[in-house]
């Protein structure tokens, strides 16, 4: 997962970008770019990587990341399903920071704007009300032309910044570091344990894929992640855990066995820390919420 930069074209006649994606992982890459994003899921379901922060997504979610902050939304295979119609996979929205003028955001007025981009560098995800109100506003910008896009634009990060209805995902000290050299090794990194994480992965082996010894190693992640790899692992495979408490029937032991824990104790503990709640409290919760799914 190589954090790439991305080129987001815009079109002649508009100052930002706003398209319809029908594919999941049209940008299926670990990647950023000096555009703010504003998405918003309308179906699918992953692992979403936003700086440091490795969370599960899902339909409906809205999430906006500042400029060149590493983000990655990973579908889970098989989850979509080949139409001869495809549906809509998501919208997004792409625009600097600047491109309404640099003195924009200066204005006394537009103070609640600038905050609100400012805590997109940690990327947010929207919550309550203020989802659904960005959905609608999202929707009418698709079709509006002229100064009535701008407008539209501005009313959602209004109404993101008034109503705090957002949760922060990465860490307050998380940083990106563009050196290429570095690049590669946490690239090698996340790829091997997205690949191997459901068997056990040594410190010898990963430290082995980054080229390092153990203890540089333990050094050298925790300072580029803010987090052990240890804890950047078991937030891997509760994500996974996450999902196959949804979608299968398993019993909650199992589940931790094919997510890659091979202590049920050890599961129970990590999935709680991670996610503030136990196995079977999540799945009755997602239960009580979507009755017609389960």
């Amino acid at each position: 997962m190589k954090p790439q930069l991305l080129k987001v074209p815009t079109a002649p006649a508009h100052s930002f970008s706003v398209r319809q994606d029908l594919v999941p992982n049209l940008n299926n890459r670990w990647h950023y770019h000096p555009e703010i994003e504003l998405i918003h899921f309308h179906r699918g379901a992953g692992t979403q990587f936003v700086g440091d922060s490795i969370k599960r997504f899902a339909a409906d979610d809205i999430v906006l990341v500042g400029a060149n902050v590493p983000h990655y939304w990973r579908d889970d295979e098989g989850d979509i399903l080949h139409h001869e119609m495809p549906k809509l996979y998501s919208t997004v929205v792409h625009f600097t920071e600047n491109f309404w003028g640099d003195r924009f955001l200066e204005l006394a007025e537009n103070k609640p704007l600038k905050v609100i981009l400012d805590k997109s560098k940690r990327g947010l995800m929207l919550t309550g009300e203020a989802k659904d109100q960005v959905a609608g506003l999202l929707a009418k910008m698709l079709l509006a032309e002229g100064a009535e896009r701008i407008i539209l634009l501005m009313q959602s990060l209004l109404v993101i910044a008034k109503s705090e209805e957002f949760v922060s995902l990465s860490s307050v000290g998380f940083q990106f570091d563009l050196s290429e050299l570095e690049n590669d090794r946490i690239n090698a990194i996340y790829d091997y344990t997205l690949s191997h994480f459901k068997q056990k992965i040594s410190l010898e082996e990963i430290a082995s894929v980054a080229g390092m010894v153990p203890n540089s190693f333990c050094r050298y992640f925790k300072a580029r992640t803010g987090k052990t790899y240890s804890q950047f692992l078991n937030e891997i495979r509760v994500g996974h855990c996450c999902k196959l408490l949804i979608d299968d029937n398993l019993s909650i032991k199992q589940l931790g066995f094919e997510s890659g824990f091979m202590n049920f104790s050890c599961f129970h503990r990590r999935f709680k820390e991670t996610t503030g709640l136990s196995p079977q409290n999540y799945r009755q919760l997602y239960t009580h919420k979507h009755p017609k799914l389960v």
